[in-house]
């Protein structure tokens, strides 16, 4: 058979070209090359509890139009992001707002607070930040730093602070009010079921062929249609020709307890260098259950290497100008379609996805 669309990758943005195609009478073919769909925003139910096998992904937007699409495949529950950063014994909120001030410095008024880190940040005179360390000091002052950026940043990163360039911290938002919600958009939530669920809704009708590597079989497939949507690495796309870009991976340790309540909360940061996971994530809570038992998993950040599942993209000036070469030599390809986080080689959040998917519908459709 001959398929319109061949789309390498079964994730959020595959899924959503394959559903928007089959809406205007195109015929795709979706290979995946792990064992189930859905990407890094892969579910798994176990004993009742959607476990997020790729790390916590919380839904949150403020475009009113994604939201109305992405609720059309799930009800979403209110779950509102408020994460807690642990440093030693001392337990704090985030973002760094009010509730965080307080407990630091056990004071009630934003003006306390503000007058805290103006004395703070100009006691350390730094007038041209030359590494992350200095500029996270001239933003919030030592004490915000010492507890709840520097080890968790250096652990993020797998490197020193003043190792770091300034520039990979723009702004740190500091929140004069006493509201914990981490996101400032106006939609947000979990949807009831996982996420699996709502993939599994996009493709229904198309037909999807896992543990098949695109690009082990690229000679066979790719004659299978006339386009291809490829949502893998790009780099990897021209087999590395022009160099490696760079990633950041995580390594996950998941954990089944015997016992109700682990953590008390979805997510918690640990922001000491010295304890070697970045956060645990407990996934009951992200839908408030009751089971008698808890999952929990342990984030480890590691340097990417060839082989390993590529997270968060190095976006410094070394790789955005590599990218840069890539995305010329994607721009001369005539029947193939580069999208979605590393064929772009950029982080981006879910309604990104959806929204990037959405536009390249339009251009493709």
């Amino acid at each position: 058979m001959k398929y319109d669309y061949l789309i390498a990758g079964a994730g959020l943005f595959g899924a959503v070209f394959a559903h928007e195609a089959k809406k205007k009478g195109k015929t795709c073919l979706v290979v995946e090359k792990r064992e189930h769909i859905a990407g890094n925003i892969y579910t798994e139910e176990v004993h009742g509890i959607q476990v997020h096998r790729y790390g916590a992904h919380i839904f949150h937007t403020s475009d009113k139009k994604v939201w109305e699409y992405v609720n059309q495949f799930a009800e979403f529950n209110q779950y509102i992001n408020s994460p807690i950063a642990r440093y030693r014994d001392e337990l704090y909120n985030l973002p760094f707002n009010m509730n965080t001030f307080s407990k630091m410095w056990g004071i009630v008024t934003p003006e306390e607070a503000r007058k805290i880190i103006a004395d703070q940040i100009a006691d350390l005179q730094i007038t041209e930040p030359q590494n992350l360390e200095e500029q996270a000091l001239s933003l919030v002052g030592r004490d915000v730093y010492e507890k709840l950026i520097k080890g968790y940043t250096e652990k993020q990163w797998g490197r020193d602070c003043r190792d770091l360039p300034a520039f990979i911290i723009k702004r740190l938002p500091l929140r004069f009010t006493y509201d914990n919600n981490y996101f400032n958009d106006r939609y947000q939530g979990i949807p009831m079921g996982g996420y699996t669920r709502i993939v599994e809704k996009l493709l229904e009708g198309t037909e999807v062929r896992l543990n098949t590597d695109y690009l082990a079989h690229r000679g066979e497939l790719d004659g299978l249609a006339d386009k291809v949507i490829y949502t893998g690495m790009i780099d990897q796309f021209y087999d590395y020709c022009l160099g490696v870009l760079e990633y950041r991976s995580v390594r996950f340790e998941t954990e089944e307890l015997e016992q109700e309540n682990y953590q008390g909360n979805a997510v918690v940061n640990y922001t000491e260098r010295e304890v070697p996971y970045t956060r645990i994530i407990e996934h009951k809570h992200f839908e408030f259950g009751e089971q008698p038992t808890t999952i929990i998993s342990r984030e480890y950040s590691s340097e990417w290497k060839k082989g390993d599942e590529p997270y968060y993209p190095v976006n410094n000036e070394k790789n955005d100008s590599l990218y840069g070469e890539y995305k010329a030599k994607a721009e001369n390809e005539s029947r193939v379609i580069f999208g979605g986080r590393l064929g772009s080689y950029r982080y981006y959040d879910m309604d990104k996805v959806i929204a990037s998917a959405l536009e390249l519908c339009e251009r493709e459709l």
